[in-house]
């Protein structure tokens, strides 16, 4: 079976939007409900498309421990978008933080490697906070900026994506961020930004 390239699915649907706005002078946007893992993953995201959407970013990251790390990255996510100007077109909404709720996800999973099992469940878990939470905002469309990771596993990501757009009936937008030239992008945003990198994916298990 070929493996699906996610990146042309994302440029297909982009390229159709991008038409349909040179098309129709009172054309409005689709609203894309963005979740985050933290800012360098964000920089280039929004820079790509925000353009196409009107984004709401959702920061929903209970893996993150311990919460000083996890307060950090929030201020710092909210610290490029206010730099970099996108306070006008984002809005940015910060999820519940409540690390039992990975913890008890993972128990069984303590011992596997990552980018494993445990990985799988934790990009699940966040992805579907952020399917619920576009489909009672009314959104368009839903994605993850997770996939701009090359530590991160892109066809699970939209696999993942895509059983929840059946599920809660809201569009997943397909991507695959590190292609393109998108993960070097981040780095460079975040040094245009001087943006917190962290060195771990962000639970105790990856540290």
């Amino acid at each position: 079976m070929n493996q699906v390239n996610y990146q042309k699915e994302l440029e297909k649907i982009l390229n159709t939007l991008q038409e349909k706005g040179e098309a129709a002078s009172d054309y409005r946007p689709p609203r894309l409900f963005l979740h985050s893992c933290c800012a360098p993953c964000s920089s280039y995201c929004l820079e790509y498309l925000c353009r196409y959407f009107l984004i709401t970013v959702f920061y929903y990251n209970p893996n993150i421990t311990p919460e000083t790390e996890y307060t950090k990255r929030v201020k710092e996510l909210q610290r490029f978008i206010h730099e970099a100007g996108y306070e006008e077109d984002v809005t940015f909404v910060e999820g519940d933080y409540d690390p039992q709720v990975f913890f008890d996800m993972a128990r069984g999973m303590e011992d596997l490697p990552e980018r494993g099992l445990r990985c799988y469940h934790c990009y699940a878990l966040r992805m579907e906070e952020a399917a619920k939470k576009a489909a009672e905002m009314g959104a368009d469309y839903f994605s993850t900026t997770l996939s701009i990771s090359p530590h991160k596993n892109a066809q699970w990501i939209n696999e993942i994506g895509e059983k929840l757009a059946d599920k809660y009936g809201v569009k997943h937008l397909p991507s695959d961020f590190k292609k393109k030239g998108g993960y070097l992008r981040s780095i460079a945003l975040s040094e245009e930004y001087h943006l917190y990198r962290q060195d771990y994916c962000g639970c105790v298990f990856s540290k």
